[in-house]
């Protein structure tokens, strides 16, 4: 049993900033809109609203407000549905067997996400407690409107929600997590790597394209959170860098996964590939760790901008990775089986690897 909390307490994370406040604004929103309808209106289904208000406390404005009427109708859809199947057959076990499966593929069809469950739940619901007349029905749309109304009031008032700073934090987090596998492969290669530790490193790799899809999720969102958003102005926006800077680090993260699949197949005799010689391998080691440096430089202008000392400092690392690159293809026109597949294979990749970190035009600095 300690062992199961020791594996699972790394996965566990506190609550940041974003997921508190807009906690709280659920449970203000909720609070307000019972206090309206439960205490001030003295509504005969006041749960309705604070039902709806905290649902409609959404990640951005937009979709607050397009939640709102997704859920709106939803609820309507399955109030009606309820109340007209009791009126037709005055029973509640067949209005029921009648109400429920039409509420069910409603929510199914229609394009309204999870809202959808909304509509069979509120039939079911409307039979279970007989609230079926002319004048409940009125009541649970009423204090459903007034809850979706304070709900995004709330939302759109109170620290409207934007992500722009997700944005950044996931576009420094590439150069970073490049630059540590870099750095992690150039000591692995200067201590004779095992099949084990390739196969880590190719792992690793293709996780650098997971977090290229988590970061144009988060520009979706970033994009979402200004609409519609009357805080826009007045919230603090952090420039994002362009789509270019996601394009960039995609290839670089294809060149590290070649790179690392070769490693890895050198290191395994699955394949046959013969590992390099060490003379080689020690120059692919001097040449990740200087890219390593570039990729380092990259985060650094990207949390504090350019200057005079990182640009410096950049275009060092890339002399000296061109430097054992020139090194490295030295020893391809050596007779010998290590001058084979394997060697030209992690050539092509880290002359791929420094084209595009190259400041030409097309390298971090112009995609920022």
């Amino acid at each position: 049993m300690n062992g199961r909390l020791a594996r699972l307490a790394p996965r566990v994370r506190p609550p940041d900033r974003y997921q508190v406040v807009q906690s709280l604004k659920a449970a203000g929103a909720a609070s307000l809109a019972w206090a309206v309808t439960g205490w001030w209106l003295a509504a005969p289904m006041a749960l309705m609203a604070p039902w709806a208000a905290v649902a409609l406390v959404q990640g951005t404005v937009y979709r607050s407000l397009r939640t709102a009427l997704q859920l709106f109708l939803m609820i309507s859809a399955g109030t009606l549905l309820a109340a007209g199947a009791v009126l037709l057959t005055d029973d509640v076990m067949t209005a029921m067997l009648i109400a429920l499966p039409l509420a069910v593929l409603l929510g199914n069809w229609a394009p309204v996400g999870g809202q959808g469950l909304y509509a069979p739940t509120t039939a079911l619901f409307v039979l279970a407690y007989g609230s079926y007349s002319v004048a409940d029905v009125g009541h649970r749309l009423l204090e459903t409107a007034v809850g979706a109304a304070v709900g995004i009031a709330v939302n759109a008032l109170v620290l409207p929600p934007v992500h722009s700073l997700h944005v950044n934090k996931l576009a420094c987090a590439l150069p970073r997590d490049c630059a540590h596998l870099l750095r992690e492969m150039g000591d692995g290669i200067r201590d004779d790597y095992g099949k084990e530790r390739a196969e880590q490193w190719y792992r690793a790799a293709g996780e650098m394209l997971g977090a290229l899809a988590e970061l144009r999720v988060a520009r979706g969102w970033a994009s979402e959170s200004f609409r519609l958003n009357p805080g826009r102005r007045l919230r603090r926006r952090t420039p994002s860098p362009s789509d270019a800077w996601d394009v960039l680090w995609a290839r670089v993260g294809d060149r590290l996964l070649t790179l690392t699949l070769t490693l890895w197949e050198t290191a395994s005799e699955a394949r046959g590939l013969p590992m390099p010689t060490r003379r080689a391998l020690d120059g692919l080691s001097v040449l990740l760790a200087a890219a390593a440096d570039v990729c380092a430089v990259d985060q650094a202008v990207m949390e504090h901008g350019p200057d005079e000392e990182r640009r410096a400092r950049r275009g060092a690392g890339l002399a000296e990775a061109h430097r054992a690159l020139d090194t490295m293809q030295g020893y391809l026109h050596e007779p010998g089986p290590d001058t084979g597949a394997s060697l030209g294979s992690l050539v092509a990749a880290c002359q791929a690897l420094l084209d595009d970190l190259a400041p030409d035009g097309n390298g971090p600095a112009s995609a920022a």
